[in-house]
């Protein structure tokens, strides 16, 4: 794991004080939609964006996929560490902001956002990322809670307007890609943890053709 964080120290601060408040913070059990679509795919090397607490980097480490996941928490990235040395798996652990990582363009069979928490900016950075990590042939999984890019800012810290949501993403496809799968579904929902309560997601799976 990196020790050197590279990225916004209120990010990472904001993330470290959330996971610190729980000894575990999500359910431990990999995301629904990312089991479902990755089922059919060869694996090869996938990035995973905001990988938490490690349980989908730990999934795709079992099921044969070369994984790097980026966190920006690093209190999330010490106990996805410890859980992939449990389940006897290697990972590469990046501390790091999205737009900030050094990350080879172009080189991820699989780029894997699942519930991103990607501040928007101007030039939309965050989105251009995740798409310049996609390798020709490689896919982009970006799944998110569905109404939340409407969900009202009063009473809350919580701004949509401040975020990335699945439809940024999509405007910016152009003729290199295509869209295999945009739409909303019932979220396989896991016992436990933060977002339990959400039951509906949005999937956005495109694939790199050039």
């Amino acid at each position: 794991m990196s020790d050197g964080y590279v990225g916004d120290p209120a990010v990472r601060e904001e993330w470290d004080n959330r996971y610190a408040e729980r000894q575990q913070l999500w359910s431990g059990q990999p995301n629904g939609a990312l089991v479902e679509e990755v089922a059919g795919l060869a694996p090869g090397r996938v990035l995973d964006v905001g990988c938490g607490e490690g349980a989908d980097a730990i999934w795709l480490a079992r099921a044969g996929w070369e994984v790097t996941a980026l966190e920006v928490s690093g209190v999330a990235l010490r106990r996805a560490a410890s859980h992939a040395r449990e389940a006897g798996v290697g990972v590469r652990w990046v501390h790091a902001g999205l737009t900030e990582a050094a990350l080879p363009p172009a080189s991820f069979d699989l780029v894997s956002a699942q519930y991103p928490a990607l501040l928007r900016t101007p030039e939309a950075a965050a989105e251009r990322a995740l798409l310049a990590a996609v390798a020709p042939g490689g896919v982009l999984l970006l799944v998110h809670h569905a109404g939340m890019d409407t969900h009202s800012s009063h009473d809350s810290a919580f701004d949509p307007a401040d975020y990335v949501w699945p439809s940024m993403v999509s405007a910016l496809l152009d003729a290199d890609w295509r869209v295999e799968v945009d739409e909303q579904r019932p979220r396989l929902v896991p016992e436990g943890g933060a977002g339990a309560h959400h039951t509906h997601d949005v999937v956005l799976r495109a694939r790199r053709l050039r």
